[in-house]
């Protein structure tokens, strides 16, 4: 959520800032503003879009190779033109945006008003800004001086970047809790929220840690202090991404990009992981802390959204596999429940961006308990990368959809190899069963592949669900937390109400809901408890319910008893959530674009939640 772009250089800075807040339009936002120096410090911004802002931008004077640019995605204060960033420090001579929450700016603002401060908006933002210029003035402090005591006064998190009309040769930015990331080129720096407004100009990234401030000025090389003075060295990294992986490529929404892209991720997720024979999986975070896993109490596994779904396929397979037990805890609520966590727990943490912000919390509590942590992301670099003891990368590439897809498939495929390598070292699964499953796993992206053939026939039964105001979703053992990703899929870029359940626990309530009216999505492949979930196909086809069954293969029963019927290739049970979630993506897909919704960048939600 929020976006932040900056630049330092020789270019005209408006052009590179416009273009890099586009790259950054996936992350969510509800205005956007830009700031550049030129003859003075400039500040115009506007409530709406990225377009809104060029449009708003077309008669100003916006020449100036030093300038800062963002999109808000509003916390305090509602969206509008004042609330929106960047804000100007009273006297005008600073400028600041950011991306967090100031937890205790009523305080401080209390204190500056009765030092005559006046706020022109009701944002956290303007009072850091605030504050951080009556400490320059009042102590006779330099700007960066200022920037490291206020920071120090501060409670919550931060990525902010500040430009001074007095000083036309430097931005100061810090981060903590909210990631940043410095982009060095020839004789300029480029700053930015993640990487893919950088990307197209050089590959060299410097990731700020937490606490950290990035002095950047013409001519010199960057320069990195903490909030406490102490100096850094920066460590550059190159960037793996390309500036393909951040394009449409033909199709009309990013969203069904990804979704057809997910044979490659998930290939991508195991490859070089397995060795030719299909008798070892090899994931450094694994070998490297082997007895902890042998010696592992419980696996915790933390996450948030669809990374939670992920993780609840995850408990089934740890549990069948590797016979270790599996907590699965919203993170938002770990991290506040006084959890129990004995240090011989491992805690796996997942999470598409590596920056959700009640993750990261929950990874620092069980980290101080003494937990061994394991992360899973996709963001190299990212904050949750580098706060665990190890981890696995999903290699899915950048996901620009708001709704995740790929992120799912690959983030199951990472978790399926992790529990059969755990289970291979413990002996808890016979060679055997290892090779099949080992072997059945590669043939999952061919699989999936087939499955994205449903695509016409999903697109059809769309339009006959399209104005339906809710929908159930059921599933059984593996396939509840395909169920929950489904009406996750489908209520945030629909806007159309849905639950999943587990398929027997319909009889404990939402059974009172089904009537012809109401759409019922069965997942009913052929194994573990089917005939089980055919007799809850009965109970809602007794009450007119109108059901689209997810089937094996060849399946006659259920599709004697379905309205429709989606057909997806047999695989192993631990196995189909990687293709029963495809048909149901494409579902939720099509019914949005049916209602004209804005499938990438549905309303009120943000792509990386850096914010509690």
């Amino acid at each position: 959520m929020c976006g932040i772009v900056g630049y330092i250089g020789p270019r005209e800075a408006h052009p590179i800032l416009i273009k890099g807040l586009k790259r950054l339009e996936y992350r969510g936002y509800d205005s956007a503003g830009i700031a550049v120096l030129n003859s003075t410090l400039k500040v115009y911004k506007t409530k709406g879009k990225v377009s809104d802002l060029e449009a708003f931008l077309v008669d100003k004077d916006i020449s100036g190779t030093i300038g800062m640019a963002h999109t808000r995605w509003a916390t305090h204060g509602e969206p509008n033109n004042v609330n929106a960033h960047p804000h100007f420090s009273q006297s005008e001579e600073l400028a600041l945006i950011h991306n967090g929450i100031i937890e205790n700016y009523a305080v401080i603002k209390e204190e500056l008003i009765q030092h005559g401060y006046v706020f022109q908006s009701n944002t956290d933002t303007e009072v850091l800004i605030q504050l951080i210029e009556y400490i320059k003035k009042s102590s006779g402090s330099t700007l960066l001086e200022a920037v490291q005591s206020a920071l120090c006064q501060v409670v919550g998190a931060y990525a902010i970047v500040i430009l001074s009309k007095t000083d036309r040769s430097t931005i100061i930015a810090a981060r903590k809790g909210s990631p940043l990331v410095v982009g060095i080129g020839q004789d300029e720096f480029l700053l930015a929220s993640d990487a893919s407004p950088i990307v197209e100009y050089t590959k060299d990234v410097v990731y700020l840690d937490d606490e950290e401030i990035a002095i950047l000025q013409r001519g010199e090389k960057i320069k990195i202090k903490t909030i406490r003075d102490v100096e850094k060295h920066p460590e550059v990294t190159k960037l793996e991404l390309n500036l393909s992986q951040l394009e449409k490529e033909g199709y009309d929404h990013f969203m069904l990009k990804e979704i057809f892209e997910q044979p490659k991720t998930i290939r991508d997720s195991y490859r070089g992981r397995i060795n030719e024979g299909n008798d070892v999986i090899s994931m450094a975070g694994i070998i490297d802390h082997i007895d902890r896993f042998m010696n592992a109490r419980r696996i915790i596994i933390t996450a948030a959204g669809t990374s939670w779904h992920a993780g609840l396929v995850g408990e089934y397979m740890f549990e069948d596999l590797a016979r270790i037990p599996v907590e699965v805890e919203y993170s938002s609520e770990f991290r506040y429940r006084n959890p129990i966590i004995h240090e011989t727990d491992i805690v796996i943490a997942i999470s598409q961006s590596g920056e959700t912000a009640d993750t990261l919390a929950a990874i620092e509590l069980a980290k101080s308990k003494g937990a061994f942590i394991y992360g899973i992301c996709n963001v190299v670099g990212s904050s949750i990368a580098r706060a665990s003891h190890a981890g696995s990368y999903t290699h899915a590439g950048p996901e620009i959809g708001v709704a995740s897809t790929k992120a799912f498939t690959a983030q199951v495929t990472v978790l399926a190899l992790m529990a059969l390598a755990i289970g291979r070292k413990r002996g808890t699964i016979d060679t055997p069963t290892f090779h099949r499953l080992v072997a059945e796993l590669q043939t999952i992206p061919e699989k999936v592949e087939q499955t994205l053939g449903l695509d016409k026939d999903v697109k059809e039964i769309s339009k006959i669900f399209t104005y339906s105001r809710n929908f159930l979703y059921l599933g059984r053992g593996y396939n509840f937390p395909v169920a929950l990703e489904g009406a996750l899929k489908l209520k945030e870029i629909s806007y159309i109400h849905a639950e999943g359940y587990p398929a027997a626990e319909m009889k404990h309530g939402p059974i009172a809901l089904i009537d012809r009216e109401m759409p019922v999505v069965v997942i009913a492949t052929n194994k573990g408890t089917y005939d089980k979930v055919v007799s809850n196909i009965q109970e809602v086809k007794a009450r007119q319910g109108r059901i689209i069954a997810i089937v094996t293969k060849g399946d006659s029963t259920v599709k004697g008893l379905a309205d429709f019927c989606l057909e997806i290739p047999e695989t192993e049970e631990m196995l189909v959530p990687l293709l029963a979630t495809i048909p149901l993506q494409l579902l939720a897909y099509y019914i949005a674009v049916n209602r004209d919704c804005n499938v990438d960048q549905p309303r009120n939600l943000a792509k990386s939640v850096t914010v509690e």
